[in-house]
């Protein structure tokens, strides 16, 4: 989920939340990542002009205040279902639960005729995806990448050799029906792609990575292009 969408996903939580409001843990459980992101979030927020109020202590938390309003979401039932069969279709991809739990609260702020159509529509869809990847270790290359944090993974190679390695996450790429992580190996000294697959732990650390660049990788594979939310 990009940083934008996090956000209105973010203020529709806390206007749901109403007095009761919402603790930061919560919301960073909710989008999966840490309670100091969640924070940066909320000051990104009211910067932007959102009423929130906050509540100290036990029991507190944070809200929208009374009166504070998001823009309507205007989508139609084809392409509200469009977002789910692609989310559906590609359930390794990263980002992929974060994406589904964002499609969920978009159906949930749909005027109620267009979320009952794109519901019956999505009835039409049918996905026969593979069992994605663990995920507690996707959620740690996630969480690596966002927050530029080099992660410890133990990885499987073609060969069967095990290795621990100390990476520098730089990108995801998909190609030939396979996920990759591609980033800098302290091990190796160099720029490596793992297979996602052959992943089976990692653990985010607390360094930060030391700036190695999409450049550095070279070129993308054939047809290979950045994700983005606009047409060519």
């Amino acid at each position: 989920m990009k940083r934008a969408e996090r956000l209105h996903a973010l203020a529709e939580m806390l206007r749901r939340s109403g007095a009761q409001g919402v603790s930061a843990e919560r919301l960073a459980r909710e989008f999966e990542v840490s309670v100091r992101t969640v924070k940066r979030d909320l000051d990104a927020l009211e910067n932007s002009g959102a009423l929130l109020w906050s509540r100290p202590g036990p029991g507190g938390g944070y809200g929208l205040a009374d009166g504070a309003s998001l823009p309507p979401v205007n989508l139609s039932q084809a392409q509200a279902v469009a977002l789910m069969a692609a989310v559906s279709a590609a359930p390794d991809a990263p980002f992929a639960d974060l994406a589904a739990s964002g499609i969920r609260k978009i159906l949930d702020v749909l005027d109620p005729r267009t979320r009952e159509g794109a519901e019956e529509l999505a009835q039409r869809v049918w996905v026969n995806s593979v069992p994605s990847s663990l995920r507690a270790t996707k959620s740690a290359l996630e969480e690596a990448m966002a927050e530029q944090r080099v992660v410890r993974i133990r990885y499987t190679s073609k060969d069967g050799a095990m290795t621990t390695r100390d990476v520098e996450p730089v990108l995801f790429a998909s190609t030939n029906g396979q996920w990759y992580l591609i980033g800098w190996c302290r091990l190796r000294s160099a720029m490596r792609w793992f297979t996602v697959s052959r992943i089976d732990r990692a653990n985010v650390t607390r360094t930060a990575c030391s700036g190695h660049t999409v450049q550095e990788v070279g070129l993308p594979p054939v047809n290979a292009r950045p994700v983005h939310g606009r047409g060519e």
